[in-house]
């Protein structure tokens, strides 16, 4: 009998073996072994973090796509430090009112100056002198001023009239180009406050990462975003500024430009009436 055992001992495993020796019965082995199977099953088909990682962030992905400009770019404000965002937008606001005031008043003052120094060198030519003054009353721009200041002078030498229309050409030039300074200015703060808000994430980052005592990615992620949301918006404010700005340099250009032919049109129909007068005197002396 005992030799029997021996021979079931080497037969069966280990486990087997002595659950044998001990009376039990061997299912419970069997059972575990279909459990495992299972259990790995489970293991193989459970969702891990990245997959759920990913899953959210297609979700976030998909929300962002739905929401209009709006609506991104009043998140985006939000994120970047309301107080330097402010400051950001207030800079545009007051640069666009400039600008805004610039390119109205260039508009008035701008008129075809080749039809009006036409129109007024005919006059003179024919001797009117009055209706070139009225002419130049009724109009309106640094030309017609510039010309009805010069024709004020007409009694006066060809020398005087010239620095006359000299000295007033150059005070329409500065009244054109008021306030140009300050768009200047707002164009050069804009990318300067966002540059000061990035500086100030950055020191915002330093702080959290000393108070939790740990460099972790969120914590950094977190100053660095604010950091360079400024710096985005400060730098799309400059050059949204700069485009209306070169547009107002354009047309003070163009209006000086103007000033100028229109000034040596004037000297030369001035010295015109003046010679054909001085004719007509001596033919009536004759």
């Amino acid at each position: 009998m005992s030799a029997v055992l021996a021979l079931s001992a080497l037969a069966l495993p280990p486990c087997a073996a002595a659950q044998t020796a001990g009376g039990g019965a061997a299912a419970p082995v069997v059972q575990k072994a279909e459990a495992e199977p299972a259990d790995t099953a489970a293991q193989t088909f459970a969702p891990s973090d990245s997959a759920l990682a990913a899953a959210d962030y297609a979700a976030l992905a998909a929300e962002d796509e739905g929401a209009g400009l709006h609506q991104v770019l009043k998140t985006k404000f939000i994120e970047g430090n309301a107080g330097f965002m402010s400051l950001v937008a207030i800079t545009l606001v007051l640069g666009l009112a400039f600008c805004i005031e610039r390119m109205i008043y260039l508009s008035i003052s701008e008129i075809d100056a080749k039809k009006f120094m036409a129109r007024l060198r005919s006059h003179l030519g024919g001797g009117d002198l009055a209706s070139a003054r009225r002419m130049c009353e009724e109009g309106r721009g640094p030309v017609a001023a510039m010309c009805g200041r010069a024709l004020d002078r007409m009694d006066e030498g060809m020398d005087t009239i010239e620095r006359a229309v000299t000295a007033y050409g150059t005070v329409q030039a500065a009244n054109l180009e008021k306030g140009c300074s300050w768009i200047s200015l707002f164009i050069a703060m804009a990318p300067s406050l966002g540059f000061l808000g990035t500086v100030v994430g950055m020191v915002l980052s330093f702080d959290d990462i000393q108070a939790a005592g740990d460099i972790s990615p969120t914590i950094v992620a977190s100053g660095m975003k604010v950091a360079l949301i400024t710096t985005i918006f400060g730098i799309i404010v400059a050059l949204v500024l700069q485009v209306f700005y070169n547009y107002v340099l354009s047309k003070i250009e163009h209006i000086v430009a103007q000033m100028e032919e229109s000034a040596i049109q004037l000297l030369e129909g001035m010295a015109d009436y003046k010679r054909n007068r001085k004719t007509d005197d001596g033919k009536v002396a004759g």
